[in-house]
């Protein structure tokens, strides 16, 4: 026979639980980001050269790799740090790059800020109001993923404004579908470490940022 009192018992203790989770991403996510953005900022002040595409990803998937290992340790929090600082730095050139002529200037990186905040809260208030369990997209992102390597490495040969504007709205969408899926997974318990779900947000948020400022900037061109 089911008693009431235990039930009420675990819900509140899941519900503590999933509040402590929420809030150590959020505190870790809004740390993180101002990191991030002091790192791109002194980047941009020294006028350092981007790294390039290879040394990215490499620089870019080994920190997450030693992020995903360390996660549970204390060291986390450092990896976390130095995967956003590296990605903080990444970004300097990139928004050097839209301050100069041929970027658009300051008012096109207000805009990419200004939406980028726009998409994320949004999908965040949304998925904590309905509280809905949004794990039924992790079909459609592994194929999203798929056409995004598949894009990505051809357009490293073909070259194609077209194709990398194309490239940039999937990137959107897919990071789109990662904020939601990852708020759901904190919402219903799928997800319990806070610096997991803090890079898996940061991620998407630096995704959506440099997609919207790389579109709008080539619609300033135009």
């Amino acid at each position: 026979m089911n008693n009431p009192t235990v039930h009420t018992s675990r819900s509140t203790a899941a519900s503590m639980e999933t509040n402590k989770v929420l809030r150590n991403t959020y505190s870790l996510l809004g740390m993180t980001l101002a990191w991030s953005a002091a790192v791109a900022g002194i980047s941009m002040a020294l006028n350092l050269p981007h790294p390039g595409i290879i040394l990215m990803l490499v620089g870019f998937y080994g920190l997450l790799f030693l992020t995903h290992k360390t996660a549970n340790s204390s060291l986390g929090l450092l990896s976390v740090f130095a995967l956003t600082g590296f990605m903080g730095y990444t970004l300097g050139p990139i928004l050097n790059y839209a301050l100069g002529p041929n970027g658009g200037g300051g008012e096109i990186i207000m805009m990419a800020l200004g939406g980028t905040a726009l998409i994320f809260f949004s999908l965040s208030a949304y998925v904590l109001t309905t509280k809905k369990d949004m794990s039924f997209l992790g079909g459609m992102m592994v194929a999203g993923f798929v056409v995004i390597v598949v894009g990505f490495i051809a357009n490293l040969f073909l070259q194609m404004p077209a194709l990398g504007l194309a490239l940039s709205a999937l990137f959107i969408l897919f990071s789109a579908g990662a904020i939601l899926m990852q708020t759901s997974a904190i919402i219903n318990g799928g997800e319990r470490n806070y610096i997991l779900a803090t890079v898996t947000l940061f991620v998407s948020l630096y995704n959506i940022f440099v997609s919207l400022l790389n579109i709008l900037m080539a619609f300033g061109r135009e």
